[in-house]
């Protein structure tokens, strides 16, 4: 990975000001440190922020200013390379959950093909507090996003409102996980996002 020149902190010269934003190179300086620090074998529980900061020719300080702690750091670190969170039109619920479905499938594909994720969430799981950072800031909105979607298609007649939301939400999102988590090398093909939500909507649609 790419490293930033040694005194980055100082002022950025004409020509830098005509490419990336100030603020935006640092930060992807800094991220870039964190991957290169994991590509050479180092564990999430030896990253401090003064070897990222070292690392990345940054002082402590630039990285305290953007993030309290390390956990936030890597979890922002994530969210840059996972992809973005849909905006919904609210327009159409079945629209909407699709989209929905579709990002939890490019999230799929994009952590079986960057070694950064894959290294990553390979060591989330032992490491507690990063891993609550990451339900906290990423898993649980989206969650309520689905949930907060369902219940509109019940308030709007087009789920049954006699079924639980949560359970309906699980029901929409369970076949992704499962391919992404418990079955990783099960294929993510095109449509299966559209295949998946007009299967259930079958099933939770108001019985006439």
């Amino acid at each position: 990975m790419s490293l930033p020149e040694p005194h980055a902190d100082a002022p950025a010269p004409e020509a830098s000001r005509r490419g990336r934003p100030r603020s935006e190179a640092v930060e992807q300086a800094i991220f870039d440190a964190v991957g290169g620090l994991l590509e050479e074998g180092v564990p999430l529980t030896e990253l401090s922020i003064e070897r990222i900061a070292r690392t990345a020719g940054v002082g402590k300080a630039t990285i305290y200013r953007r993030w309290p702690g390390k956990e936030e750091l890597f979890v922002e670190l994530l969210r840059s390379v996972e992809p973005q969170d849909p905006v919904l039109t609210g327009t159409s619920v079945r629209d909407d959950l699709v989209m929905l479905l579709e990002m939890l499938r490019q999230r799929g594909l994009a952590k079986r093909s960057s070694a950064l994720l894959h290294n990553v969430f390979s060591q989330m799981q032992a490491y507690p507090k990063l891993w609550e950072a990451y339900q906290n800031t990423v898993i649980e909105p989206r969650r309520r996003l689905g949930l907060d979607t369902v219940r509109r298609g019940m308030e709007l007649g087009e789920i049954r409102d006699d079924l639980d939301a949560e359970f309906v939400t699980d029901l929409f999102t369970g076949p992704l996980l499962l391919r992404t988590v418990i079955r990783p090398g099960a294929t993510l093909e095109p449509g299966l996002a559209e295949q998946v939500v007009d299967a259930v909507m079958e099933g939770v649609r108001p019985r006439s």
